[in-house]
């Protein structure tokens, strides 16, 4: 099974082998340079990818200040689901924090795969709960957890981005700032 089969897998759930090489002949592996945009906000998002390597900030700028809305990493696919779905405008940006190897299937490619694959529209289901499993578990995060155990859990998840990314990118997905950030990282480093 190929590394693309495999991501594939890990997000539509189990697929046969013939359907497995059959989703992924419609992806074609692309690069980005650090600092390149994979999506800006108001444009129309034409492309779903999944991370060979690298990483992407997904980001939205409001009142003059950027709030990152998550960090995509390898294993993980990134896009701008409503735009990509409904064709409407990107609300998100999407940059590049390192150069980036992606694996991409376009908007186009993505509706043909129903007609080559029988049993998509039940795998993409699969697809699409599990995003919003993902999403509420977040929202759940936020609202319930302090921002101490916010901070410990990302920490344990994704060890490898604080030593990849800038620590205010993480404090504005944790919904801290950056001083919060320093200090329960001070406090973390304090205790072990």
């Amino acid at each position: 099974m190929t590394e693309l089969e495999q991501n594939i897998q890990s997000y539509f759930g189990v697929v046969k082998n013939e359907d497995l090489q059959a989703i992924s002949s419609f992806f074609h592996l692309n690069t980005l340079k650090k600092g390149e945009y994979f999506l800006k906000e108001g444009k129309p998002c034409e492309q779903l990818s999944f991370i060979r390597s690298g990483v992407l900030r997904i980001f939205k700028t409001h009142d003059g200040k950027e709030v990152t809305q998550w960090l995509s990493v390898k294993g993980t696919f990134v896009t701008d689901l409503a735009s990509l779905f409904f064709e409407g405008s990107a609300r998100w940006t999407i940059q590049c924090l390192s150069d980036c190897e992606l694996y991409t299937i376009s908007r186009e490619n993505y509706k043909q795969i129903g007609t080559v694959v029988p049993k998509w529209h039940e795998l993409e289901k699969l697809f699409l709960i599990k995003c919003f499993t993902f999403m509420e578990d977040r929202i759940h995060g936020f609202l319930s957890l302090p921002a101490e155990e916010r901070y410990n859990v990302f920490f344990e998840n994704n060890r490898e981005l604080f030593n990849q990314v800038p620590l205010q990118y993480i404090a504005s997905m944790l919904g801290m700032t950056p001083e919060t950030l320093s200090r329960l990282r001070n406090k973390q480093v304090k205790n072990s």
